[in-house]
């Protein structure tokens, strides 16, 4: 049988790939808890802080809010699909949302290249799009 693997906020940052102000944010927003620090010695970190950083780190990107983390990290103790449908439902039409502005930015960028024949900024039409008010 092992011991469980014990590591300093330092060893932990670096395992998880964040530095060692991030695992402090985790833990001041409340996604991540702060282990006690036995008399004189410094605080250790187990495995399920790096998993914790882990789950942090794969729902960002994804686009989850740390506060909408923090609800997502709530319901994990109770092993609520439900309300974790919900919430990953109403990022997907946030994230539809921005599908169709990123689209239409692309279709208004390609419009102004195509239109800009000329480096010269007189008469440059992505110079003169971007000066109108």
């Amino acid at each position: 049988m092992t011991a469980a693997r014990s590591m300093t906020i330092g060893a932990l940052a670096r395992d998880a790939g964040v530095n060692v102000e991030t695992v402090r944010y985790y833990q001041r927003r409340k996604l991540l808890g702060v282990p006690a620090r036995p008399t004189g010695r410094v605080r250790r970190y187990g495995e399920d802080a790096l998993a914790r950083i882990g789950f942090i780190r794969r729902a960002q990107a994804l686009g989850f809010t740390l506060d909408e983390i923090a609800a997502l990290l709530r319901l994990e103790r109770f092993s609520a699909c439900g309300p974790a449908r919900a919430l990953a439902a109403k990022k997907l039409t946030v994230v539809d949302a921005r599908l169709r502005d990123l689209v239409r930015l692309k279709s208004v960028l390609e419009e102004l290249i195509a239109r800009c024949d000329t480096g010269a900024a007189r008469g440059c039409a992505i110079i003169e799009s971007l000066s109108e008010s």
